[in-house]
């Protein structure tokens, strides 16, 4: 599958509930997309209800930190009005840890997965809640300071 395709199958989403059933259908959350895989992270909302991604309990632009410099995003519209969000491909060789927790979520529901060693299992929430805890810190490589030079020589 393509990146455009697996962006353009989120904009048949008409609630949250069924943004979280087409991520699952094709993978997520870790994808494989035009022969690299990728941690697939979104967050938006459904008319004024937002939604995100979470990485070990905490918000996944909150763990990724300046990975998210080095990822890319593409924005998308569903087919309710006040609908949308951005999906965020994180390059699956770039993560630096063997085991973490990836969630889902808006306000009232989730769908949870470990990912161990490459391939990712959906769990509880009773199991994310409590493995939380037990995750090693999530890493994952950012821009070497040598990029972040010539970045800022380009922004001055």
């Amino acid at each position: 599958m393509k990146v455009e395709g697996f962006v353009a199958s989120l904009r048949n989403a008409e609630t949250i509930g069924e943004l979280f059933k087409i991520l699952q259908e094709k993978g997520a959350p870790i994808v494989e997309l035009d022969g690299q895989r990728f941690l697939i992270v979104v967050e938006g909302d459904f008319e004024g209800r937002p939604f995100w991604t979470e990485i070990n309990g905490e918000r996944a632009n909150q763990a990724l930190g300046d990975a998210m410099l080095n990822s890319s995003s593409f924005p998308f519209k569903c087919r309710r009005p006040y609908t949308g969000g951005n999906v965020i491909f994180v390059n699956f060789d770039d993560i630096e840890v063997e085991k973490f927790l990836v969630a889902y979520r808006d306000p009232d529901y989730g769908i949870f997965y470990l990912v161990e060693d490459g391939e990712a299992r959906e769990i509880t929430k009773e199991d994310y809640e409590k493995l939380k805890g037990e995750m090693p810190e999530f890493k994952v490589k950012s821009m070497s300071d040598e990029q972040m030079d010539m970045m800022g020589a380009f922004f001055g």
